[in-house]
C-alpha cells in the first residue's frame, strides 16, 4: 500500500463530509477509540464497535462541525497499518493510527489529540 496515496485520498473523504463514503473504507466491525467520543457525546465511552454505532457518531460529529476540515501533515507506514499526523478541528493536531484487515478495510483505529 502506498500510504501518502491512502493518507491524502482519506483526508479528501473527510473533507468531502460524505459519510457513506467513508464509512466504505472501514470493515463491519470496526473499532475505534478517540478521546472526541466522550467530548461529542457527553458520556463515558472512548471506544465504539461495529459500523452501525461509527455511522451514528460520525454523523453527529459531522452536524456538529459543518466545518470540519482536516490538513494532511505527514503519513507514515507500519505492518499492515499506517498512522497520519494532521491538523483537526478546533486547530488541534491529530496522529491517527489505522490497522488494516486481509480486505484491505480498516478495522481498528485509535486517535490522539494534542
Amino acid at each position: 500500500m502506498d500510504h501518502q496515496k491512502f493518507a491524502e485520498e482519506w483526508v479528501a473523504l473527510w473533507n468531502s463530509h460524505d459519510l457513506e463514503v467513508i464509512l466504505s473504507h472501514y470493515s463491519d466491525d470496526i473499532e475505534i477509540s478517540t478521546p472526541m467520543i466522550k467530548m461529542a457525546t457527553g458520556g463515558k465511552e472512548s471506544t465504539l464497535q461495529g459500523k452501525d454505532a461509527v455511522r451514528d457518531y460520525w454523523k453527529k460529529a459531522l452536524e456538529k462541525y459543518p466545518e470540519l476540515h482536516f490538513d494532511l501533515i505527514k503519513s507514515t507506514a507500519g505492518v499492515d497499518s499506517v498512522a497520519l499526523f494532521y491538523k483537526s478541528i478546533m486547530n488541534k493536531h491529530a496522529v491517527e493510527v489505522m490497522f488494516f484487515n486481509e480486505e484491505g478495510k480498516i478495522n481498528k483505529m485509535y486517535a490522539h489529540y494534542d
